[in-house]
């Protein structure tokens, strides 16, 4: 049965590049927790421009705890160096993780190497596929060692060039099921509605990844029209995905954590007071998803 999030807020996480613009991670700790706001899911730059001890003390002393960290990934190089290189980030992803007791880290696993610069070094999307499987499969001891759990986020197919070659849910767990088949629990997905909610696979996806896949849930909103495919997300109900459906497919397959509310919007809710969004992520989370 689907929870009903109506009556309070206590399921409601709040990514905090929602409100990257308005305050640094320290403060926006502290305006959760005034609000309730029982989790948070914070980005390594956040993170690195307040340093990760005062991140660490003010989660301990307002009793706000992660639903997630953000992010390492992006795997995929031209040379040997770079493939090393991206292999010690992600090492250090996990160690802060870790640090700051993050229940996964998710990955945004990268795509063709250069493209996020708008230099694409080649063109071969399957090699940065097996980059890919390669750099998670090399990252997963280091993971398991650590107890962090590494959660694999497909991203839309328009990111496929520069920011994930991993862009349906089925892809994400054709991964797990290659690099973990036992389902060791080291190994799963971020579902983001933002995303996925287009896939006519959805629904047997989430499905099929159960209860020991499904480590992280993202919800927003996609809007009609979309003036920006990186940094327009909408609130959630002011656009067109079935959050709810979409979360009744994911409870009824076992997921019972936190709804992460994420959104990027250099032309709203980035422009807003923090505190008006956080408030309105409250009404929203009880109303729409």
């Amino acid at each position: 049965m689907t929870r009903d999030f109506s009556r309070d807020h206590r399921w409601l996480s709040i990514n905090t590049a929602t409100v990257r613009a308005q305050w640094p991670l320290d403060r926006i700790i502290d305006e959760c927790a005034a609000r309730g706001i029982r989790a948070i899911s914070p980005w390594r730059d956040q993170v690195a421009q307040v340093g990760i001890g005062r991140v660490a003390e003010r989660l301990r002393a307002t009793g706000v705890e992660l639903s997630g960290y953000c992010r390492g990934g992006m795997f995929p190089a031209s040379t040997p160096e770079g493939r090393r290189a991206a292999l010690d980030d992600n090492r250090r992803a996990i160690d802060d993780a870790k640090t700051l007791a993050a229940p996964c880290l998710v990955l945004v696993v990268g795509g063709l190497p250069g493209a996020s610069n708008g230099k694409p070094e080649h063109k071969d999307i399957a090699a940065a596929r097996r980059d890919v499987h390669d750099g998670i499969a090399a990252t997963l001891e280091h993971a398991r060692a650590a107890g962090m759990p590494l959660a694999i986020e497909p991203l839309h197919p328009m990111y496929a060039a520069d920011r994930a070659c991993i862009n349906t849910l089925e892809q994400a767990l054709d991964l797990c099921d290659a690099l973990d088949p036992r389902r060791s629990g080291s190994l799963g997905v971020a579902v983001d509605v933002y995303h996925v909610w287009w896939d006519p696979k959805l629904e047997a996806q989430i499905a099929r990844a159960g209860r020991d896949r499904l480590l992280a849930f993202h919800v927003c909103d996609w809007l009609v029209p979309t003036r920006d495919l990186l940094n327009d997300r909408g609130m959630m109900g002011d656009g067109v995905i079935d959050l709810r459906k979409i979360r009744g497919w994911v409870e009824a397959a076992g997921y019972d954590g936190y709804s992460e509310v994420e959104i990027f919007s250099s032309l709203d809710w980035w422009q807003r007071p923090g505190g008006v969004v956080l408030d309105t992520c409250i009404a929203r989370h009880r109303s729409a998803v």
